[in-house]
């Protein structure tokens, strides 16, 4: 009777098939790991999930059809002890804590992953989360922040999508005034100098995407 541990299997859920590749063979070197399926869309990703029950999925936060946090929502209430590791190039407070919500064990930046990722994929199915420390520190920085309510990130999307407060107004069925109350409290909240710069500052930290 062979005493080799299992291996890792791991789904890999991301748009790009340029990194779908180089992910792919850097794991086929590893010989505790192995890649049973690969996702393009939020969807797929669902449906290798359901197809492999893998141990780790690694899953991008910005896929066609649907996003990868979305797809984590959906899978963990199928499947509560899916872990996942969020690939992704943001690096914004906001989106992180999503994630995390989410369900994701690991937050892992695109830029450090010949680096990170095979100690990160280990730890994880391990039990273990990891998020990096710049990562980290973003979060702190936003830690003490108020959130912006829900209304008012509908209206700093319609803002960000170049609406004036007319235009706002009439879209969400309030009054001009309210939008200005609205703008108002978005400028404090972000520390913004000005609408764009509002905007600007919602994109960084993934309060809004475009």
């Amino acid at each position: 009777m062979s005493n080799t541990p299992a291996r890792i299997r791991i789904v890999l859920a991301d748009d790009h098939p340029l990194l779908r590749q180089g992910i792919s063979a850097l794991l086929a070197d590893q010989p505790d790991m192995e890649l049973v399926a690969e996702a393009a869309t939020g969807l797929e990703a669902i449906e290798q999930f359901r197809a492999y029950q893998p141990d780790v999925t690694l899953m991008d936060l910005q896929m066609p059809e649907m996003n990868g946090i979305d797809a984590m929502v959906a899978i963990r209430t199928e499947f509560s002890e899916a872990r996942f590791i969020v690939l992704t190039t943001y690096t914004g407070d906001v989106q992180i804590v999503r994630a995390l919500r989410a369900g994701a064990r690991a937050y892992l930046l695109k830029s450090l992953l010949h680096r990170e990722l095979l100690d990160t994929i280990r730890a994880v199915h391990a039990g273990q989360k990891r998020i990096p420390p710049e990562i980290a520190a973003e979060m702190a920085q936003h830690a003490m922040d108020d959130d912006l309510t829900p209304r008012e990130i509908d209206v700093l999307r319609l803002i960000a999508a170049g609406n004036a407060n007319s235009q706002v107004a009439a879209q969400l069925s309030i009054t001009e005034e309210t939008v200005k109350a609205h703008v108002k409290n978005i400028l404090s909240k972000l520390n913004a100098n000005g609408r764009t710069h509002a905007v600007t500052i919602a994109l960084k930290r993934g309060i809004i995407e475009l």
